[in-house]
């Protein structure tokens, strides 16, 4: 992945400017099962690539089922999950995964490095992305690119998250776009 800003759409009204922007790729968040194929269709159609967040998807579980209608039928260019066995799944279908981690304490950090040893996601997404030391400290223990994500709502908080090693950043603010 060679952009470091990635937009993250959560809203309808931010679409037609995420997918306009010069960036490659985008996140879905919180979309909808019944409008997602032809979503994914208008970002693919103007040339971009799409992440979907799967624990987000409004009326679709997230499970291995759900991951295989999804990889076979909407066709993303790759998964975010908290979930591991959802990861799992898609890595099977050769789709790109992101294994997201919520760093709320030693044990949430301590459990995240396992699960990452365990699946080898493509890149580790860190929420919150505003603590630039734990950016660095995933990526050293890992070795797995990590895009920093969450509370990013400064071009300072883009800056941080990359000068400690973060190889993007996600964020739903469309001003940073």
């Amino acid at each position: 992945m060679k952009q470091q800003i990635i937009p993250a759409i959560r809203r309808f009204k931010d679409f037609e400017k995420g997918i306009k922007s010069d960036h490659e790729y985008v996140v879905l968040l919180d979309t909808h099962l019944a409008t997602l194929k032809s979503v994914v269709k208008t970002v693919h159609n103007e040339g971009r690539k799409v992440l979907i967040h799967v624990d987000l998807i409004q009326g679709l579980k997230s499970d291995e089922q759900a991951t295989e209608f999804l990889c076979q039928e909407i066709k993303p260019d790759g998964l975010i999950s908290t979930r591991s066995h959802v990861l799992q799944a898609a890595k099977k279908k050769g789709v790109m995964i992101v294994q997201r981690l919520f760093m709320i304490d030693s044990g949430a950090l301590e459990t995240s490095y396992r699960l990452a040893e365990k699946i080898e996601p493509h890149f580790i997404e860190v929420l919150p992305g505003v603590v630039p030391e734990l950016i660095k400290e995933v990526h050293e223990n890992t070795g797995i690119p990590v895009i920093a994500g969450g509370l990013i709502r400064t071009p300072e908080n883009v800056q941080n998250a990359l000068d400690y090693g973060a190889t993007a950043v996600t964020t739903s603010n469309p001003a940073l776009w």
